[in-house]
């Protein structure tokens, strides 16, 4: 199971070509692909138009929606971004600090872009379901 980020999502419902998006494209039906319930409500607040929010929401729908919060979490979030900070990084996203933590605790690796995501591979074991570019 990989857990994929919303900047991934975003260029996929865009048409983006890039490594990431064929790689979600690939495993897309092959191999499990979960969603969080943070990343759910990121992707489909961007939707333009109501065609396109109804096939993204029917598409993620069909997927593992994980709730990715809670007061345990919310905790484990702020001491890693607590601990980022203390190595000299700032996390610029609580959302992305809350996904991080979930991935990290549930031992799922992440499909992202972002690079707010690097700190937390490179100094709390999140796993990257690609390799760096």
């Amino acid at each position: 199971m990989i857990v994929v980020d919303t900047s991934v999502w975003v260029d996929y419902f865009n048409g983006v070509v890039s490594v990431h998006t064929d790689f979600l494209d690939r495993v897309l039906g092959t191999e499990p692909v979960g969603v969080g319930d943070l990343i759910l409500a990121e992707v489909l607040q961007g939707f333009r138009t109501a065609g396109g929010y109804r096939k993204g929401k029917s598409l993620m729908m069909e997927l593992p929606v994980f709730e990715m919060a809670g007061v345990e979490r919310a905790i484990r979030a702020a001491d890693n971004y607590r601990f980022l900070r203390s190595q000299g990084v700032t996390v610029r996203k609580t959302i992305d600090t809350l996904i991080a933590s979930f991935c990290i605790e549930q031992s799922l690796p992440l499909l992202f872009i972002d690079r707010d995501f690097e700190p937390f591979v490179q100094h709390l074991g999140l796993r990257a379901a690609l390799p760096p570019d």
